[in-house]
């Protein structure tokens, strides 16, 4: 990203538009409220968000969830605050660019889903074998990848950044005291 270009601020609310391999949009989150920016990251929020399907198809979030972007990491986190605990959804995804549009990436079809109750799954294999094969993702994707879904496992374990309680705690309390605030604004 140019250094002359404006990063969103506290409490602006951009779109996140994911695309696949071969440049076609995949799914696009209309409103998430920016918590954090800094040159190499950004934590958002999602709380009840309008989603676009690639196929025109609409649904809306149904839980607040903490959303965690790197540009040096292969993978992004969507932690759903749920009444029975929080579960976090890891797309292996392209580092995120940003610009006046969006945040945008590219994602890679693998998910590691980890569930309230700490067991994980990784997703979509076969998605992720059919996609590699028909656009050709080639080796050094596959190995980018692979050591990705490792540092997302390390991160489990050692429940670090997006994974500890604390960080989603500390992120959520923004994201109320933020929207308490622009509340109050409109009285």
């Amino acid at each position: 990203m140019p250094r002359d270009s404006k990063l969103p601020r506290e409490g602006d609310f951009i779109a996140i538009q994911s695309y696949k391999h071969d440049g076609s949009l995949h799914r696009i989150w209309r409103d998430t409220m920016v918590l954090k920016t800094s040159d190499n990251s950004l934590i958002g929020c999602n709380n009840h968000t309008l989603v676009t399907e690639d196929d025109g198809r609409h649904w809306v979030t149904r839980e607040p969830a903490i959303v965690y972007f790197h540009k040096k990491y292969w993978f992004n986190v969507v932690a759903m605050i749920r009444d029975d605990g929080i579960a976090y959804y890891c797309n292996l995804a392209s580092p995120y660019v940003l610009d006046k549009e969006a945040l945008k990436y590219i994602d890679y079809d693998l998910d590691v889903k980890v569930f309230p109750d700490g067991k994980r799954k990784l997703l979509d294999v076969d998605e992720y074998l059919d996609f590699s094969a028909k656009w050709h993702y080639g080796d050094e994707i596959d190995r980018i990848l692979k050591r990705n879904v490792r540092i997302i496992v390390d991160w489990i374990n050692n429940e670090k950044g997006p994974f500890s309680k604390e960080f989603i705690a500390i992120w959520y309390e923004r994201y109320l005291e933020l929207s308490r605030q622009r509340n109050e604004g409109r009285k």
